[in-house]
């Protein structure tokens, strides 16, 4: 299997990127299937079921809205999201959807988008199936899908192990842990992000995968931009109110304070204005996850504003070995928080920030593999337990505090020679361990944790 880093890095649609990035991309699946299949023209009407964490949480991360969107073929991708919750609206109020946003069919929203809180299909936590019937009621189609981390969907009949949309490329790195591509950096006399870009190149151009990378940088800023922009309470009915506009004008408005831990409070500000954005559905870079999507941009955001020389190709590279990282959490564990929790999402996000900014502060592939193993382990075991099934408490805040994390294990990365007790690899292998031995119900379920022990207001 092959993976690129424009696969662990995408634009998607908040709150999250296993409830709703990939609930939206599988409905649109189905629907493309209709059309490109000759059955759509046939069909009157089209049935959602969302399973296990998807139906357990789905109302709280917008997976029943996400299913309309994709099924009227819309993308997370390109979706307006300033009217993305009045198009579903529209749609359960005219009892209509277009599919593939042309054909017409009966639509009741209690009926034909169903979440089934108890029940699982059985490959993985996020499951959801879709059927097309004609005006007798009779199938013409029905497909399942898994949505298994970061936006990743696979076919509900692809094998139960598979953890990652099958791609053959033949890369010429190819490396499926930590020591194999450390021992590549080794024999190449290659740096960690060297090794990803020779592996890019396979798909795309250096220069076209600069340009991508740097219009998800563009995004990434664009999402600060905005979470420090809007004010007002978040929606859901936990009543969170915005932090991120209030810590930007206080920042700003103290330009002469001279608090050595003031680069700390910026990390914060970035990490909230970031996951703020993803709470309320906006334009979100998945990094590896919506959940977690403000760890990386809040560690880039410090590079680029107080590293000095920091420049576009730093935030190449930074990207760039970030991406080696969260490949390996992606074939070896988990980044859905469904299935391993919290750890698999914050987590991985941490250890490919650290890993990021060891690489770009000169650190050698050594150190980076340390400062990746340090943001990992010092996540083992984090729980995911939203409360009201809602990106929001404790997820914000858990992405700040992460952030501050990553950067600290990348510079005590840097005060030590690379070599450490515990290899990235095992850590990896623990929190697969972990996440297998964790109960059901503090993996994004909220039936444990903070989510039944803290009064939704």
């Amino acid at each position: 299997m092959a993976l690129s880093a424009l696969d662990l890095f995408s634009v998607g649609i908040g709150p999250s990127s296993s409830h709703t990035v990939g609930p939206m991309r599988a409905a649109k699946l189905f629907a493309d299937g209709l059309k490109s299949g000759g059955l759509l023209s046939s069909t009157t009407r089209v049935r959602a079921e969302l399973f296990g964490s998807l139906g357990a949480t789905g109302r709280g991360h917008g997976s029943d809205k996400a299913v309309v969107l994709g099924l009227q073929g819309l993308d997370p991708e390109t979706v307006d999201t300033s009217t993305a919750d009045d198009q579903v609206a529209a749609a359960a109020l005219d009892a209509e959807l277009m599919i593939c946003g042309d054909h017409r069919v009966d639509f009741n929203w209690d009926e034909d988008v169903v979440l089934h809180r108890r029940k699982s299909l059985p490959a993985h936590p996020n499951g959801m199936s879709f059927r097309a019937l004609d005006h007798t009621g009779t199938v013409l189609r029905e497909r399942s899908f898994y949505s298994i981390g970061g936006g990743f969907v696979v076919d509900g009949d692809a094998d139960s192990g598979d953890r990652v949309v099958a791609d053959d490329t033949a890369l010429p790195y190819p490396f499926t842990s930590a020591d194999e591509l450390l021992a590549i950096c080794k024999r190449e006399g290659m740096s960690i992000s060297d090794v990803m870009l020779a592996n890019e190149l396979t798909w795309r151009s250096e220069a076209e995968l600069r340009e991508k990378l740097l219009a998800l940088w563009a995004v990434m800023r664009e999402c600060v931009d905005n979470g420090c922009a809007a004010e007002g309470i978040l929606p859901g009915g936990l009543n969170v109110r915005r932090r991120a506009p209030s810590l930007f004008k206080t920042l700003t408005a103290d330009t002469g304070v001279t608090d050595p831990l003031r680069a700390m409070e910026w990390v914060n500000l970035f990490a909230l204005a970031v996951n703020e954005e993803n709470a309320a559905g906006g334009r979100i870079v998945t990094a590896p996850t919506n959940g977690a999507a403000g760890i990386v941009p809040a560690v880039l955001h410090y590079y680029v504003k107080f590293v000095p020389g920091a420049d576009e190709d730093g935030v190449v590279r930074f990207l760039l070995a970030a991406a080696a990282v969260g490949i390996l959490f992606k074939i070896n564990a988990s980044i859905s928080g469904a299935e391993v929790g919290c750890q698999g999402e914050v987590g991985s996000a941490c250890s490919m920030a650290a890993a990021g900014l060891c690489e770009v502060l000169g650190g050698t592939p050594e150190q980076v593999e340390n400062a990746a193993e340090v943001g990992i382990e010092h996540n083992l075991g984090l729980t995911c337990d939203p409360v009201g099934g809602l990106v929001q408490i404790p997820c914000i805040e858990r992405n700040a505090i992460a952030s501050v994390k990553a950067i600290n294990a990348a510079r005590l990365s840097l005060h030590g020679d690379g070599s450490h007790k515990v290899s990235l690899d095992k850590a990896i292998k623990t929190m697969r361990e972990t996440g297998a031995d964790m109960k059901t119900k503090y993996k994004e379920t909220s039936r444990g944790g903070l989510a039944v022990n803290v009064i939704e207001c």
